[in-house]
């Protein structure tokens, strides 16, 4: 189709407040880290269909508009006088505004494909080889409309929830009419206040609390290959899981036991890697938002950091849902907290045990209005067994070809699509066998199933050294 297309690009002045240069917050220290320690790009990445009328010129306007008004899109890495990262944020300048005009015997169709592969490929994309700021922006034209745009964001700069507040400024995305504080903190300026003895206090309660889930690591969660030259997360492959089935069983679990849908997935996954790994109790990372927090909730900026939980996964699927509910709870209020002062901790207690750990264990609900919609269903009514196991048949799952480097040994992302348990499962090729991975993501479909109608389902797994490794037992 590249004859039929025209790409060309407008070139964008914007100019704004807040010019200065501030330390990292500790949303952004989180997400350097795992940025270094990984091949991915951490890029959110979506495309949007625009009202109707819009031109090229419009959008351009929009583009310096939203550069104008956040910081945070200004925003640029640098290193301040002792050598430490920082943030750099610039007054004004100029973005570039990606253009692809498509060809009148086409159809409008084909610029909306040719806009949703193209955000996919941009979402892999490092940022810095195509723009210098933390955006980058195409629009789709067709027969002198602005029809589809294609929206990057740099994650060093906004998280999740971020991007969608960013957007509404465009009159896109689902929080579009959602009142946003207009006086919300900007980057910078969070991250001078966290350096304020009063969130100094907050980091140190946190760190109390993580030392108790620290202390006694093994090295790595899930062991290592016997390779001499074994790195943790040096070559991984991705596995895409979807399965109505469990999702109607997890919505059957939350009505009965009253939890939301968050928890009891949180337990299902659990119990099913430490059933196929052996691995219990299971320490492991989870993703904290911290939009709860004062002051958060409307932060143009990344605040989601790495909240810290342990799982004993002997007894019942429904032991470990109400074991879910307190952990989670107790490890969201210790998720805002300086990184570097977790290292310097983590640091200590790896000298006191003699020996170095981490977790290498994550799961990652990043449901937003899905969460929502699937917590209500629990209202509905009920289904039977044989309504689910129905679904069966319409599980999916499938293998990407591409082998990368990662921050863990085993990463689960919950996907924010309606009506389904969708999972992307990142994972250790010299730990875990393709078989492994497929077993426990069939087990997390079986156990969610089994529990939906019963309160004694056994997790089947047995409580074991934590110096367990993984593999088939």
């Amino acid at each position: 189709m590249g004859e039929r297309i025209v790409q060309h690009r407008v070139t964008v002045p914007f100019s704004g407040p807040g010019a200065g240069t501030a330390p990292l917050s500790w949303g952004q220290k989180t997400i350097l880290q795992d940025m270094r320690n990984s091949d991915w790009s951490y890029n959110i990445s979506g495309a949007h269909h625009l009202p109707a009328g819009l031109t090229v010129a419009d959008v351009a306007e929009r583009l310096s508009r939203l550069m104008g008004k956040h910081p945070a899109l200004r925003t640029r890495l640098g290193t301040d006088d002792d050598g430490k990262p920082c943030q750099v944020v610039h007054g004004s300048g100029e973005i570039d505004l990606e253009v692809m005009t498509f060809a009148d015997h086409l159809d409008r169709a084909d610029a909306v494909d040719h806009g949703n592969r193209l955000w996919l490929k941009w979402m892999a994309a490092p940022l810095a080889e195509h723009t210098p700021w933390p955006l980058r922006m195409g629009v789709m034209q067709y027969r002198g409309e602005a029809v589809y745009l294609v929206l990057t964001l740099g994650h060093l700069v906004v998280d999740g929830v971020g991007g969608l507040l960013l957007m509404t400024d465009l009159d896109l995305g689902e929080l579009v009419g959602r009142p946003v504080d207009p006086d919300a903190v900007r980057l910078a300026d969070l991250a001078r206040r966290e350096a304020t003895p009063e969130l100094r206090r907050v980091s140190d309660r946190a760190m109390r609390y993580w030392e108790g889930h620290l202390r006694s690591l093994p090295p790595l969660t899930f062991g290592e290959s016997g390779a001499p030259d074994y790195e943790a997360g040096r070559r991984c492959r991705n596995v895409r899981f979807e399965s109505r089935a469990a999702y109607l069983a997890v919505v059957e679990i939350a009505r009965r036991t009253r939890t939301d849908t968050g928890r009891v997935l949180l337990a299902v996954i659990a119990a099913a890697i430490a059933r196929t790994t052996g691995v219990n109790p299971l320490t492991l990372h989870v993703a904290a938002g911290n939009r709860y927090r004062p002051g958060l909730a409307d932060v143009i900026g990344s605040v989601v950091q790495n909240a810290v939980l342990t799982l004993d996964l002997d007894g019942t699927v429904d032991d470990v849902i109400a074991q879910a509910r307190r952990a989670t709870t107790a490890a969201l209020m210790n998720s805002y907290y300086d990184p570097d002062q977790l290292a310097e901790l983590a640091a200590r207690l790896d000298a006191e045990r003699g020996y170095p750990a981490r977790i290498t264990c994550r799961i990652n609900d990043r449901r937003f209005s899905t969460r929502t919609r699937a917590d209500a269903v629990a209202d509905a009514a009920p289904l039977t067994e044989d309504e689910i196991r129905a679904r069966l048949p319409e599980t999916y799952l499938k293998w990407h070809k591409f082998v990368y480097r990662w921050t863990d040994q085993l990463f689960v992302n919950i996907e924010d699509h309606s009506d389904t348990v969708y999972l992307q499962v990142v994972s250790d090729t010299e730990i875990f066998p393709a078989e492994q991975v497929e077993a426990m993501l069939r087990l997390v479909e079986e156990l969610a199933i089994e529990a939906a109608f019963r309160a004694d389902v056994p997790t089947g797994t047995r409580r074991e050294p934590a110096e367990t490794t993984a593999g088939p037992r």
